[in-house]
Order: structure tokens, then C-alpha cells, then sequence
């Protein structure tokens, strides 16, 4: 890059001693003036690369200045950064308004003077690379004109890639947290139902023998109280089976056989939630029904509600529905906490689901409604935002709610909340029965 001149336009001596000092310790060439006249004639008799420009100045100030640099044809390629004690919102926008490519606040910190100056200059480096391709203003403006719209189209670029790496970003989180939730279905499924199997198969072979001991017993019963054996026999045996209680032992034994019985089938049942709640393994898209999924996301939450709200649940009529059921299930089970946090005291959470056709297109409405405190019309709008939660520190990530925002996009549905302070708050999930790209790449 070749030397680059700089004027620098202040009326105070003091500042454009420092300013000029710094430059030429860069290895720029300064020239400096003191008033708006004598800025406009050495800028047209240098032709700087770049003009630092005071604002307050005797006779005409910074803002005529640069307005008249700018009409004048040969002078307005020069970039003007303006030096100001003004930092309001209008001082701004009237710099920018006039010509300025940028602002510097006084007191000035050096630094930031020439970070900026070497910024600009070598954007005007860039820019006279190009006048001197072109060899016409005419070119130059054309040049410049599709380099803005390069920049725009690189800006609408940058957008759309920042876009991309936070939904991929949003769903590895996503991928991550459902294999863990996988990982330990499997273990909990693994580790419980070994035990689960030989104890079913113990206490079956408890039932048999005692069946075997019972006759016995009813046997020896009927021999120890036949007119065959001694009074004082039949008395002292008699005894005995009074003081082992064996009435009611017998009776005690049937009902403890059925609790425990009852017992390994819950146990059962849970393991079977914890499969069909994660899909251990399972990122394809399939026709799920949605009712199991709800089941099985209940009976996993289920000592996180139980205690704090009652559950109804109004099923309609509806079809299985293509997604990737686990996904879904850790949105049911987001919703269905957070409803359980909700509540002060004890409440209802409703759970309803209904087939609905929007122009054309067939979905599937399910709502799950809470008696709850509400959620305050301030934050409303930031719910689905990552990280936000009005739980304490170390209660929650706030990111459940974003996540089940993005598992819904996904599948090309809508997630919608309805909320009062005091009365509850109600989120409505549409999800069509078969997503579009589902229709159309899988199908």
C-alpha cells in the first residue's frame, strides 16, 4: 500500500500536535488546518486519503464542511471521519447525513483514532485500486455500486449461515439431551428388568408352593380336629395353629402376593414409558401415535405431578401423525413440567387433542392447559428465547422452551401460548399429520 496522506482538521493546536504525531509514527503524511476555509482548500490542493474532520469550529462548521466536500465531484470519494464532542442521537445521524463514513468521540482515545483510520484507508485503498481499473468516474460508480451489492448480498449470506449454525447448534443440543435421556432409559430398562424378571418368576414359584403348603395345612387341619385323636392332642395342636396365626397368615399371604404382583407390573409399565418415551435409538420419521407418546411422557413426569396438579386428559379422534416421536415427547414433557412448576397450589392440567383441517391441510391440535400463576404479558414474548427462565439459578437452563420451539419448526408446525396472570396458561401445538418435506421426500 502505498503512503497514505491524512488532513487533520482541528482548532486547537494542541490536538493536531498530538493527532499529527501519532499519524507519523504510523508512517502516514499528515496535513492539517485549522477552520473549515482552509480544510476545503488544502483538500483540494493535497487530495488526502482520508480527512479527520473537528466539528466545532470558528466560521464554518464540520457539517458544511464535509456537505461541501461532497458536492464537489473530485472530492467526494474522500472518506471523512468526524471528531466531536457531540455524541447525541441526532449530532449522529446529521453526520452520517452529510457524507461521514464515521464518528469519533471526544476525548478521543488514540487507539480507536487509528484502528479507524486504518480501516477506512484501506477501504479506500480498495476503492482507488478500483477508479484506477476503470479510469472513469463513471466506472467507479458502477464498481461501487455492485460492491455494495456484493456486500449486501455476503451481509444476506452471513444471515442466512448465522441462521443455519444456530438451528444446527439448537439441535445438537437437542441430539445431545435425547441421547442421554436415551442412554439412561436403556440402563434404567436393562439394570431393572433383570431383577424384575426373577422376581416375577420367584414370587410365581411362591404362589405354587404355597398352594402346595396350603393344602397341607388344610390337611393337617382336618386330621388334627377328627374324633379320632386324643382330646389333649387335638387341643395342644389346636394351639399351636392358633398361636402361628395361620387363619390369618393364610389370608395375609394372598393379599401380600397380589400387592407385590401389582407392585412388578407398575415397575413393568414404567420401563415400558421409558422405551417408548425416548425411542432408544430411534432419529427416523414415523407414524406415531401421539396419545401413546402423551401415556408414556406422563408416566415418566409422573412424580413431578402428581403432587402439584390433578391430570385430565380430553382425547379426540386423531390419526397417527409422521414426526420423530422421541423429539415430540420431550416437548409433552417440557410443557408438562413446567405446568407442575406453575402451580402454587394444587391445580388441573388438561391435555386435550382434536383433528383439524386448515386450508386444505389436515393437523393435529393438541393443547395442554394449566391452573397455574401465568405468565406475565412482559416476558411473554421471550419464553422461546434460549436461555431465558424466571426460575432461580440452578433451577433451570431456560432452554426447554426454545428447543421445543425449534422440534416443532421442524416438523413445520406452530407453537402458540395463551396466558393470564392468576388463571393459567394454555400452549397449542399444530402438527400436520404428514409435514411437507415428509410428503415429498419420503413418501
Amino acid at each position: 500500500m502505498k503512503l497514505s496522506t491524512v488532513l487533520i482538521v482541528d482548532d486547537t493546536p494542541a490536538n493536531i500536535a498530538v493527532l499529527a504525531g501519532y499519524m507519523e509514527d504510523q508512517k502516514y503524511k499528515v496535513v492539517v488546518a485549522q477552520d473549515g476555509e482552509e480544510a476545503l482548500q488544502r483538500a483540494d490542493y493535497v487530495r488526502p486519503d482520508l480527512i479527520l474532520l473537528d466539528v466545532m469550529m470558528p466560521g464554518i462548521d464540520g457539517f458544511e464542511v464535509c456537505r461541501r466536500l461532497k458536492a464537489n465531484d473530485a472530492l467526494s470519494h474522500i472518506p471523512v471521519i468526524f471528531m466531536t464532542a457531540l455524541s447525541d442521537t441526532q449530532s449522529l445521524v446529521n453526520g452520517f447525513k452529510v457524507g461521514a463514513v464515521d464518528y469519533i468521540v471526544k476525548p478521543i482515545q488514540i487507539e480507536e483514532v487509528l484502528a479507524r483510520v486504518k480501516t477506512h484507508l484501506s477501504l479506500r485503498y480498495v476503492q482507488a485500486q478500483l477508479v484506477e481499473s476503470n479510469q472513469h468516474l463513471s466506472h467507479e460508480i458502477d464498481a461501487r455500486t455492485q460492491a455494495e451489492v456484493e456486500l449486501t448480498k455476503i451481509s444476506s449470506d452471513q444471515k442466512q449461515l448465522i441462521n443455519k449454525l444456530q438451528e444446527a447448534q439448537n439441535q445438537l443440543l437437542q441430539s445431545e439431551k435425547m441421547a442421554s435421556i436415551g442412554q439412561l432409559a436403556a440402563g434404567i430398562a436393562h439394570e431393572i428388568n433383570n431383577p424384575i424378571g426373577f422376581v416375577n418368576s420367584n414370587l410365581g414359584s411362591l404362589q405354587s408352593y404355597f398352594v402346595t403348603l396350603l393344602d397341607t395345612l388344610n390337611a393337617f387341619k382336618d386330621i388334627t380336629f377328627k374324633q379320632g385323636l386324643q382330646a389333649d392332642v387335638r387341643s395342644q395342636l389346636g394351639q399351636i395353629w392358633h398361636d402361628g396365626e395361620i387363619d390369618f397368615l393364610i389370608e395375609d399371604f394372598v393379599e401380600l402376593m397380589k400387592e407385590s404382583k401389582d407392585g412388578l407390573n407398575r415397575v413393568k409399565e414404567i420401563v415400558t414409558s421409558l422405551k417408548d418415551f425416548s425411542h432408544v435409538g430411534g432419529k427416523e420419521w414415523a407414524e406415531t401415535d401421539l396419545h401413546k407418546g402423551i401415556d408414556s411422557t406422563l408416566n415418566i413426569v409422573n412424580n413431578e405431578i402428581k403432587y402439584k396438579a390433578d391430570v385430565v386428559k380430553k382425547y379426540g379422534q386423531i390419526p397417527l401423525v409422521k414426526c420423530i416421536g422421541s423429539q415430540l415427547n420431550q416437548v409433552f414433557m417440557n410443557l408438562l413440567v413446567n405446568a407442575a412448576h406453575a402451580m402454587k397450589e394444587r391445580g388441573t392440567i388438561t391435555i386435550s387433542t382434536e383433528l383439524q383441517e386448515i386450508d386444505g391441510v389436515k393437523f393435529v391440535n393438541v393443547e395442554f392447559a394449566d391452573t397455574g400463576e401465568g405468565i406475565p404479558p412482559e416476558i411473554k414474548n421471550r419464553i422461546f428465547e434460549p436461555f431465558f427462565t424466571t426460575k432461580p439459578i440452578g433451577q433451570g437452563t431456560g432452554l426447554g422452551l426454545s428447543l421445543s420451539y425449534g422440534i416443532i419448526q421442524k416438523h413445520k408446525g406452530k407453537i402458540e401460548v395463551d396466558s393470564q396472570v392468576g388463571v393459567g396458561t394454555r400452549f397449542k401445538i399444530l402438527l400436520p399429520v404428514v409435514p411437507p418435506q415428509i410428503s415429498c421426500d419420503q413418501d
